[in-house]
């Protein structure tokens, strides 16, 4: 039976126990209230009146106004005969009441006393028994009403005890096997014994739960295949890899990683990684995610090898679940790369004493105290001079590279005023100004006190943002130059901004790579694309910042920042 056909049958009965119980009180007090009506309607109004006709029979006066009364009460009671016998103990009063109107005589008296007397007695007798008949039913009304009222309580409790339970318990059940699903016991079931609603939940359930199973355990060992495979596949790895949560507890590390930070793999997962990076250095360094664009150098295998450190962020949508920590080893490049510092710094170094020489050639050659040259010899000669500068000027900036790559920058700190760098810088472009025919607008906003700086590569720095500015700058425009103070930085910054066409966005966060030049639009490039990533190396090595801003139509503006004196 459906369980809603058991809520409509349970509030049907009650509903006809309450019509019931309503209609058989009623009909019982309409018929007690009857009963009780004809006791004082029939009998006690005929003793009223027999009392009536005793009292003026006693009192003997006999005037006009007591037979009145007299026949007004005997009226009445021939109009209220209800008794057996009544009828005609009334007649016979109303025979010597006639008779005693004629001829008043005591003996009719007494006949009529004896006649009211029974007329009395009979009427105390009804009221008797009528009234045993009312107690007679008021008690079976209560017998019958307490009967009825002990078999609908009966019903009722049982409806208390046992529907409450039908209900309950299945539900009750139903909870317990929820309850055993979130804890991953899908093999949980329920009694399926019922044919209501509840017991159709109860087979939706199991097969919920039996189809979890099922995907418990095809998923599970599918999972497990996976995370053995990929476990596989980062051990066999040759970079370092480290598996942290979003609470920096570690998850997994490979056995290059182990190995290197000197723990045991198997013992790592589920440990907190600052409490272990508290006793060992590397892997405090690794847990720090500033980024550093210098290779870690870390002794592994008996010998120094270098590796880079990449942060790879493991999100769910916008939330942060993790991350991967890669140290990618770079030694075989690092050593290429060394060679290749060493090479480029052998040739500049032995290029450089012959093309001092073929200077020093082309300018004996345009003495006139040698001899006179024809105009297309001096054009030659002029040629000749030019590429042997520009090849001067290529070698001494590779030679500066190859400083800055083997890190043996040799830095002469002094008290320098930024105006003296200024002014030195602009000196040595003048020339070139002017041919373009260029102006320099220099601001220094006071105050401007001195920096703690290298003079000359200061300075070569300046001259590489003039030399870019005047390359890129139109005819007739004008170079600003700002010296002025940062008091919250407590750096000096000095700026040069340029009225040329300016670099797209995308190319500035690379124009201070080595051999990066931003595209000419089919135009020759000129440089080596090495000067901007030098002038980086310069001015960070003396605890500085370089920078730039630009937008396409607007010009550029390049700056650097070094620390007051």
């Amino acid at each position: 039976m459906k369980l809603k056909t058991k809520l409509r049958l349970a509030l049907t009965f009650l509903f006809a126990v309450i019509l019931l119980l309503g209609g058989l009180s009623a009909w019982y007090l309409k018929k007690l209230s009857q009963e009780a009506q004809g006791i004082l309607k029939d009998n006690y109004i005929s003793l009223e009146y027999a009392h009536h006709m005793r009292d003026v029979i006693d009192n003997n006066n006999w005037n006009e106004e007591d037979f009145r009364i007299f026949e007004n009460n005997l009226r009445q009671q021939e109009q209220n005969l209800t008794e057996v016998g009544e009828a005609a103990l009334t007649q016979e009063l109303r025979a010597h009441f006639n008779a005693f109107k004629q001829t008043p005589d005591s003996s009719r008296l007494q006949l009529m006393n004896r006649q009211l007397s029974q007329i009395t007695d009979i009427n105390m007798q009804a009221i008797i028994r009528k009234n045993e008949q009312v107690k007679k039913t008021a008690d079976s009304v209560y017998s019958y009403m307490v009967l009825i009222a002990t078999i609908c309580a009966l019903v009722a409790f049982s409806f208390i005890i046992n529907f409450p339970k039908t209900i309950s318990e299945p539900i009750q059940q139903i909870t317990d096997g929820l309850r055993e699903i979130s804890l991953r016991n899908y093999e949980s079931r329920l009694g399926t014994n019922r044919s209501d609603e509840l017991g159709e939940m109860a087979k939706a359930f199991n097969q919920m739960a039996q189809k979890l199973d099922e995907y418990e355990h095809s998923s599970l060992a599918r999972v497990l295949f996976e995370k053995r495979r990929t476990e596989t596949i980062i051990n066999q790895m040759n970079d370092a890899i480290i598996g942290l949560d979003e609470t920096n507890h570690l998850l997994f590390i490979n056995s290059v990683s182990a190995e290197m930070l000197g723990l045991d793999a198997s013992q790592v997962p589920g440990r907190y990684a600052p409490d272990l990076a508290l006793k060992n250095d590397l892997l405090r360094t690794l847990l720090n995610d500033e980024s550093s664009p210098k290779p870690l150098k870390i002794f592994v295998n008996e010998r120094e090898s270098y590796f880079t450190k990449e942060i790879l962020e493991v999100k769910n949508g916008d939330q942060r679940i993790g991350k991967v920590i890669v140290l990618k080893n770079i030694t075989p490049f690092h050593e290429l790369d060394q060679a290749k510092t060493n090479f480029i710094a052998t040739i500049s170094h032995e290029l450089k004493t012959p093309i001092s020489s073929i200077k020093m050639s082309l300018r004996l050659l345009q003495d006139q105290r040698i001899g006179n040259l024809n105009d297309e010899q001096k054009h030659l000669l002029t040629q000749i001079l030019e590429d042997s500068q520009r090849l001067l000027k290529i070698t001494g900036e590779l030679l500066d590279l190859s400083q800055v790559e083997t890190g043996n920058i040799q830095l002469n700190f002094k008290t320098v005023q930024p105006q003296e760098m200024i002014n030195m810088a602009v000196e040595a472009v003048r020339f070139l100004a002017e041919q373009k025919q260029i102006h320099f607008q220099i601001d220094l906003v006071p105050p401007l006190p001195a920096v703690q700086a290298d003079l000359d590569k200061t300075v070569w720095v300046l001259m590489n943002f003039l030399s870019n500015a005047l390359r890129h700058s139109p005819d007739h425009s004008t170079i600003q130059i700002q010296a002025r103070l940062h008091e919250a930085l407590h750096k000096v910054e000095i700026s040069v901004k340029d009225e040329g066409k300016g670099i797209e966005e995308k190319y500035q966060q690379r124009i201070f790579d080595r051999y990066f030049q931003v595209p000419t639009q089919g135009q020759p490039k000129t440089g080596t694309g090495l000067g901007l990533a030098i002038s980086k190396e310069f001015i960070e090595t003396q605890r500085g910042s370089i920078g730039v801003e630009s937008e396409l139509g607007s010009g550029s503006r390049f700056w650097f920042q070094l620390p007051v004196a």
